[in-house]
């Protein structure tokens, strides 16, 4: 059978966009080498707009029923001053497991009539004529099998099989300069979201599923073995009382981390492939802006495809005006982000957090801008930053 679309990887970028288009009716499949539910390394973070795309969809009722937990507010604790207020909107940020997310969007993958493949390691694309025609790999306990369609879709992280195999260009490459350790802890008692940024780490706690706390810390590289072996709770020294809060809590599992951590754009389509989630473009996941960009590009490329596919437009221009709607959406984010991982001085924060600590307004403006609920090239451009800091504004031109 040829399907019209083949997603390879079925975690948050790939089951979203097997759902969305399997809704719009074409005929998808859906691979990956995992079964399901498991678990991957997370910082379980799913910004407001995200959850946004969650209850349109339909899923985000699931999600909260299944207790996990809604931080509408946040403590953003950066030392010089302490921001602490709310989100913009009706929606805060989810923090599920990743054995719960990434499970209900597969089912609603099938529920919608994709046919799913688990267990199933693709380790090759089909060509003819220099364009991509199918998948070739080996099922879990053997058995080599193929599949053709009209678009191989690769979902499938940032070490993408698909992006190696049509060779993606990369381009705005940074260098991995953190490490980043995840532990969960039982009883630690949360009102919301907390962010502890430092001169050399950063630290984050949510609330999540099984009433725990997934804790994040990140450090720069040449400092991820020291604070491996001193262990989370030890490693949070000066990051306010949350040290000892942290250490007066049990741990649930033991702790992960990883030092591959790569920041790249890809281009996301050619000839009968495209590219979703850190498959086509990947950050470091100090700003915790992972999940959302995969529902985003899923929700993207889906509308691209489908429009295309079905004769509603120019695949080519459909799946172009894609690339470069991400590219425009996720720049700013980007350069925050590589930023932050550098762990590079903050001269001008330290003056902007004392100029809106006092203002409930200005700190859900500035959570929303971290969040990407409001657009970080709008919020964090030198002509608002200098306004917020300083009360001056540009005088419009007369008519």
């Amino acid at each position: 059978m040829a399907y019209d679309v083949i997603v390879v990887g079925t975690r948050v970028a790939g089951a979203a966009t097997a759902m969305l288009l399997a809704r719009r009716g074409l005929r998808v499949l859906a691979v990956d080498r995992a079964r399901f539910p498991s678990d991957t390394l997370s910082t379980h973070q799913v910004q407001p707009p995200g959850v946004a795309r969650l209850r349109a969809w339909g899923l985000l009722d699931p999600l909260l029923e299944a207790g996990t937990p809604m931080a509408r507010t946040a403590r953003f604790d950066p030392g010089p001053a302490v921001l602490h207020g709310a989100y913009p909107g009706p929606d805060g940020v989810l923090s599920p497991r990743r054995r719960l997310l990434d499970a209900l969007l597969l089912d609603a993958a099938r529920a919608a009539g994709a046919e799913v493949w688990e267990g199933f390691a693709v380790d090759g694309l089909r060509f003819e004529g220099g364009r991509v025609t199918g998948i070739e790999g080996e099922a879990k306990g053997g058995g080599r099998r193929e599949a053709a369609a009209a678009v191989v879709v690769g979902a499938d992280g940032k070490h993408s099989t698909v992006a190696r195999a049509v060779r993606a260009r990369e381009y705005r490459t940074r260098p991995s300069t953190s490490g980043a350790l995840y532990g969960y802890f039982e009883g630690l008692e949360l009102t919301g979201g907390e962010m502890y940024p430092r001169p050399d780490r950063l630290a984050g706690v949510w609330p999540t599923n099984d009433g725990l706390a997934v804790v994040y810390l990140g450090v720069p590289r040449a400092q991820f073995d020291a604070a491996r072996r001193r262990g989370i709770p030890a490693s949070l020294d000066g990051c306010g009382d949350l040290g000892e809060r942290v250490a007066a809590a049990r741990p649930a599992e033991h702790v992960r981390g990883t030092v591959d951590l790569p920041n790249t754009f890809r281009v996301p389509y050619g000839p009968g492939w495209a590219l979703a989630g850190d498959a086509g473009l990947v950050m470091d996941p100090i700003t915790g802006q992972g999940i959302g960009n995969a529902l985003r590009d899923a929700e993207a490329l889906a509308e691209a495809l489908a429009a295309g596919l079905g004769g509603a437009a120019r695949l080519p221009a459909a799946l172009r005006a894609y690339h470069r709607g991400r590219d425009r959406e996720r720049r700013a984010m980007y350069r925050i982000t590589t930023g932050m991982a550098a762990f590079r001085p903050d001269r001008f924060g330290a003056l902007l957090y004392r100029a809106i600590a006092g203002d409930p307004a200005e700190v859900t403006r500035f959570l929303g801008a971290i969040s990407g609920a409001v657009p970080p090239r709008d919020y964090f451009n030198p002509v608002n930053l200098l306004g917020t800091v300083t009360g001056w504004r540009p005088t419009p031109r007369a008519a």
